[in-house]
């Protein structure tokens, strides 16, 4: 089991929370949006609201900020500054990628790419060794 803070819940943060929850994980999870009723509910632009949560306390931390990419990497920055282990970062495109593991990123996703991918090479496999990384 691992502590894990999810920071951005929309679609991709909502499903990973429940994936992370299923395999018996400790999550928190913080959002600025006030409708998510699980969610801690703060602004982590704001370096005291990522201080309040005791980000060194966490095995992994991940970004899901999807919306904003200016934020993300904000947040993304301050992580690693107050001391996150392990940091995952949202990506789009390649120039964020390269800027997010810049500023403090230990590993950045592309969520849609990342799962075309796996699709296809599942599709593609004949058998289940070739679907085994």
């Amino acid at each position: 089991m691992k502590s894990i803070l999810v920071i951005g819940v929309g679609k991709f943060g909502h499903h990973l929370v429940n994936k992370l929850l299923e395999l018996d994980n400790e999550v928190m999870i913080i959002d600025s949006n006030e409708d998510h009723n699980s969610a801690r509910v703060g602004d982590c632009t704001n370096v005291e609201v990522l201080k309040s949560l005791g980000i060194r306390n966490f095995d992994v931390i991940i970004v899901c900020i999807a919306e904003d990419f200016q934020n993300s990497l904000e947040v993304t920055n301050l992580v690693k500054e107050l001391g996150g282990r392990h940091v995952i970062s949202m990506a789009s495109r390649d120039i964020q990628a390269k800027f997010l593991l810049k500023n403090g990123a230990d590993e950045v996703l592309y969520p849609a790419r990342d799962v075309a991918y796996n699709l296809a090479e599942k599709c593609s496999a004949n058998h289940v060794f070739d679907y085994i990384k």
